[in-house]
């Protein structure tokens, strides 16, 4: 009867098997997969019997994974993969595909590259539909319970099963009415100056704006707003500025100008730098829809970042 053991393994057991594995407890993957934790259990026991060998030993009052359960993982993952190919069509032909995506992105992302991407994307595909969620903080949760297809954020969640790629590099700049002041020419003006900045929803802050309380610098925060599309009327008409994404000057802050952050001495100019990523789960890795949808994320970056596209002040 053993030799027939294998024919026993499922793609659901396997998921279950990682879900520990990445979660690194019966009770969290248990409710990351809307089970019970006596379904979680019984389903390893079996998968452990089947293999011949335990796959998880207790730790103080949790669980550690075995050397054999963490040299099995790739194989269950690319199990999955296989499993996955093997109920897809032999065929990918962009021209006929219907895509419902859904993104994961705050409103500097949806604004800069989600329209260029939906209109790329449809110029090839027979349909296509998209839905934009706010992001917040990523958490490798939405891609993991398929809240959304892809996450585009300058951070994006981390894990075994979550793939990322980096698309550009944009950096913080001063954002100012040029009718109504000059840029801030040093240091000081700049900390002199009263500041409009952004604090999302769920009320995760800029990274500048943490980099520069780690640093210990405070500046005269007068207005905070809950999206990057609040930020002009504040500062159209008045000497007030915002330190925001450079390339927002391309969508929601057309019209004001931007600058340089004079940092001077005070601050290292890498403070400055905003990475942006695209992640997505390790199981679309090798689905053909997800991977045309991803190249055309990355032409349309590609195109944004080209000498040239920015205006220059």
């Amino acid at each position: 009867m053993r030799k027939n053991d294998h024919l026993a393994l499922d793609g659901h057991a396997l998921t279950l098997f990682l879900a520990v594995l990445e979660e690194g407890s019966v009770t969290a993957a248990a409710e990351r997969l809307d089970l019970t934790q006596s379904a979680v259990s019984h389903a390893l026991q079996k998968l452990a019997r089947i293999v011949g060998a335990p796959l998880f030993v207790k730790s103080g009052r949790g669980i550690v994974a075995t050397a054999h359960a963490l040299r099995l993982a790739g194989e269950a993952r690319g199990l999955i993969d296989r499993l996955e190919a093997f109920a897809r069509p032999d065929a990918f032909a962009p021209e006929s595909v219907e895509l419902s995506l859904v993104v994961a992105a705050n409103d500097f992302q949806a604004d800069l590259l989600l329209p260029a991407v939906f209109h790329r994307l449809s110029a090839v595909a027979a349909r296509v539909e998209l839905r934009i969620i706010p992001s917040g903080s990523p958490s490798p949760d939405l891609l993991r319970e398929r809240r959304c297809d892809l996450v585009i954020s300058p951070y994006p969640p981390s894990g075994t099963d979550i793939l990322q790629r980096k698309l550009i590099e944009d950096r913080y700049a001063v954002f100012f009415d040029p009718t109504a002041r000059e840029a801030p020419q040093s240091y000081e003006d700049y900390m002199a100056s009263r500041h409009v900045t952004v604090v999302h929803t769920d009320i995760n802050r800029l990274e500048f704006d943490k980099r520069l309380e780690t640093a210990g610098i405070a500046r005269a925060l007068r207005i905070r707003v809950a999206s990057f599309a609040g930020v002009a009327s504040f500062i159209k008409g008045t000497d007030m500025i915002a330190t925001l994404p450079s390339l927002l000057e391309r969508g929601v802050l057309r019209g004001l100008r931007q600058a340089p952050v004079p940092l001077g001495g005070a601050l290292s100019r890498d403070m400055c730098v905003l990475p942006l990523f695209m992640a997505w789960h390790l199981r679309d890795q090798r689905d053909p829809a997800s991977m045309f949808v991803r190249q055309a994320i990355i032409e349309t970056a590609q195109e944004l970042a080209r000498p040239g596209r920015a205006r220059r002040h």
